[in-house]
């Protein structure tokens, strides 16, 4: 995208359209030998994959998926999941179930056995593709799975057909080998399901949200403007962030595919700072999306300047950053992190974009082009004045949206108002519009504290507790309280080399005090092991408020 092409913006979906087709047979016609993905395996070795290889496993595994499973071509198709950790076969696995006309299903290698179970049993999904390591989440609760019929496990241990009576179960490689180069991928159109990601549960069961193959376009808009108009000569992208995420798979690796510029594939036995550094700059990563978690970790790495990034750009989405760590990330990455915002419904529609314009402190970008995004009265979804709290909502029809959540048409309905300019998807998240058109994240509607009388947004106050030395990771709720209804609740993990104890929890509290509102600091800090989050770096503030309500309950029988 160039500056230009910003302000003539319009939406341009064809009325035939496969997502597998437009990340690879594009390049495997034009420029098949380029790389498609750099994959670095858990000893540093790089391995190039380039489109023609990408488009021939493809093809081989569509065929194996048809042969061994029964899976038949066209749409709409059934559910195939991917539960793999960032590589070649992750991508594969994506791209041929959308040739097929299929829907795939992203998998964390995280999941327990009751996050998988929900996501494969509520999917209905007739074919999964993992590895070894998963087998053993896969092995106790595969009773409990009536639809699942063909597993295709990368590395599949000696014997362990024992272990799944019932399933076809066959390594990954033998499956792929001898079948066909070449697959004609189904004719699809944009609104044909494609692809069921589940929402991230900080709120409630996971619900799945179904999208077309018109996601990807929908998200190339945010994800160029959030990378500094991307493509540009000499990207190359990376993100820790798994692919099984929104933010992995289509906002870093599809997009990279369509736009032929270079996917780093790597995940680290455990996520670190310096692996992390390392990676950046021995792989001339020039493009990354950094989640929150990860820029806060990387925050703690003394000295982290050392390792000279020149990034041409860095995004981050998924809860506000907060102006301490946005200067960190300009003296570490020689570039302002862009925010955006979306969520896994509706994803990628605000951005900040530092090549155009200098960040405001506070927001979190614009519309990025072809999205009409404002905040809104929930009620009658009316458009609020600028610097009016309400909630951020997304103009339909919009090609990022979902279709659909699976199986589910009563939340579907209730994640729509209509209102004088027409039906609005409501995100739950709350914020407000300043005049210029940027728009601010105050916090989910559910995380906004009420204190005697006042409305009190988490993000705030969480960024000035991460400033202050002891603070590693920091959630903020309400905890019930019987004087002012709910009190700020500060649940803390702490930085290496400090104790918990009462001085401390005063300190936490004063340093809030002095730098924030007198009503905003938080009046319980309780300190804890692990903050609880979800698999893709978000805090479950759900969590907080069950661990901060039964504080309260505990505080009233003893009084």
């Amino acid at each position: 995208m160039t500056p230009e092409g910003l302000s003539g913006f319009r939406w341009q979906v064809p009325a035939r359209l496969n997502m597998g087709v437009s990340v690879c047979d594009h390049w495997c016609d034009r420029d098949p030998a380029r790389t498609a993905i750099l994959e670095i395996d858990e000893d540093g070795r790089a391995l190039e994959h380039s489109y023609r290889d990408l488009g021939r496993q493809a093809a081989r595994l569509s065929h194996a998926l048809m042969a061994m499973g029964g899976l038949e071509a066209g749409a709409p198709g059934p559910r195939i999941g991917v539960m793999l950790k960032q590589s070649v076969e992750a991508a594969t696995a994506h791209v041929a179930a959308w040739r097929m006309g299929c829907v795939s299903l992203p998998l964390s290698t995280l999941f327990g056995p009751e996050a998988l179970r929900h996501r494969l049993r509520d999917s209905g999904a007739a074919a999964l593709i993992t590895d070894a390591p998963s087998l053993d989440v896969l092995a106790q609760i595969v009773g409990d799975l009536p639809d699942l019929r063909l597993v295709l496990c990368k590395g599949l241990p000696e014997g362990a057909a024992e272990r799944f009576p019932g399933l076809v179960l066959e390594d990954y490689d033998r499956a792929l080998d001898g079948r066909p180069d070449a697959f004609d991928a189904a004719d699809t159109g944009p609104d044909d399901p494609a692809v069921l990601i589940y929402t991230s549960g900080t709120t409630g069961n996971p619900k799945g949200a179904l999208h077309g193959h018109r996601v990807l376009l929908g998200h190339l808009p945010g994800v160029e403007v959030s990378h500094n108009l991307l493509p540009q000569p000499g990207d190359r992208l990376w993100t820790p962030a798994d692919w099984a995420w929104i933010g992995g798979l289509l906002d870093v690796l599809m997009p990279g595919l369509f736009h032929g510029v270079t996917v780093v594939a790597c995940r680290f036995r455990k996520f670190t700072a310096r692996a992390a550094l390392d990676l950046m700059r021995d792989h001339a990563i020039r493009n990354a999306f950094l989640p929150p978690t990860a820029l806060k970790l990387m925050r703690l790495e003394p000295d982290a300047e050392r390792w000279g990034l020149q990034m041409r750009s860095v995004a981050s989405g998924g809860e506000p950053l907060g102006a301490e760590l946005l200067a960190w990330g300009r003296r570490v990455f020689g570039t302002t992190i862009n925010e955006f915002y979306g969520q896994t419904e509706c994803n990628m529609t605000v951005s900040a974009c530092c090549a155009l314009e200098e960040p405001m402190p506070g927001a979190m970008g614009r519309a990025a082009p072809g999205h009409h995004v404002a905040v809104i009265d929930r009620e009658t979804g009316t458009v609020l004045p600028p610097l009016t709290e309400g909630e951020i909502a997304v103009l339909a029809p919009d090609p990022v949206m979902f279709l659909e959540y699976w199986n589910n048409p009563a939340a579907t309905a209730a994640k729509f108002v209509d209102g004088p300019e027409g039906r609005w998807l409501l995100t739950g998240d709350r914020g407000m519009a300043h005049a210029d058109g940027r728009l601010s994240f105050v916090g989910r509607d559910d995380d906004v504290i009420s204190s005697a009388g006042y409305r009190i947004g988490p993000a705030e106050i969480e960024d000035c507790l991460l400033q202050h030395p002891a603070v590693h990771l920091a959630g903020v709720v309400g905890q019930p309280d019987p004087l002012r209804g709910h009190v700020v609740a500060a649940f803390v993990t702490l930085a290496q080399g400090h104790a918990p104890g009462p001085a401390l929890a005063e300190d936490i509290a004063a340093h809030v005090r002095d730098r924030l509102a007198a009503y905003e600091y938080p009046r319980a800090v309780h300190f804890i092991d692990t903050m609880p989050m979800t698999t893709t770096g978000k805090i479950i503030r759900a969590e907080l408020r069950r661990m901060a309500s039964d504080i309260a309950v505990r505080a009233h029988a003893h009084a």
